[in-house]
């Protein structure tokens, strides 16, 4: 998000193609910036409908 693009990839684009790559159902992530940037990115390659981005707190609580 902060990169130039001229000089490589965006991070947002990076860590969220990284994520995707293992087909998950749930990303989680602890980091309010890091959960927006994953949300938008899953957004953009039209995944939002088989995969969710939670914060953390999101993904533990069913379990408690």
């Amino acid at each position: 998000m902060w990169m130039d693009e001229k000089i490589g990839t965006r991070v947002n684009r990076n860590r969220t193609a990284e994520a995707l790559a293992l087909n998950p159902d749930t990303i989680a992530t602890a980091c309010p910036f890091c959960l927006t940037i994953l949300d938008d990115e899953v957004k953009d390659a039209n995944k939002e409908d088989t995969v969710k981005v939670l914060d953390l707190a999101e993904f533990l609580a069913p379990s408690l």
